[in-house]
């Protein structure tokens, strides 16, 4: 399971589910924060089954890019954990996602439906950079 600050975007990864539970587990306890996680062209595939991810606080961000999903994926998708009354809040998404787990028909009701213009943003360095921490990794 993954938790992060600030902003992670992988690509191009393959994620094997073994057990149950949850891919993701994201933390953001404000609007303002610029966490989050965003999957690009990745592959979900496993024995297991498990929900793409879990709101580890008010204001999660989780978002699919062209990712393709096997079976591994829960049908319902995501799991507000204990974050009850804060649905609208949570940035979970999926966008152009193939596969027989990428059917969004049962998915919980709150799934974001992000517009082109949206999903672009997370598709920059800027967005991924934005409070600096590239810099700060070590070489």
């Amino acid at each position: 399971m993954l938790r992060s600050n600030p902003l992670r975007m992988l690509q191009h990864c393959s994620i094997n589910v073994m057990g149950g539970g949850y891919i993701t587990a994201q933390s953001r306890s404000s609007a303002n924060d610029t966490s989050g996680f965003v999957f690009r062209k990745c592959h979900v595939s496993g024995t297991g089954h498990a929900d793409l991810g879990r709101a580890y606080d008010a204001f999660a961000r989780v978002i699919f890019i062209d990712s393709i999903f096997s079976e591994a994926v829960n049908p319902e998708g995501w799991f507000i954990w204990h974050q009850n009354g804060h649905e609208s809040d949570v940035t979970f998404a999926e966008v152009n996602c193939t596969g027989p787990g990428s059917d969004t028909s049962k998915r919980v009701p709150w799934i974001k439906k992000l517009d082109y213009s949206t999903i672009k943003q997370y598709d920059t360095q800027a967005f991924i950079n934005q409070d600096g921490w590239i810099a700060k990794q070590p070489l």
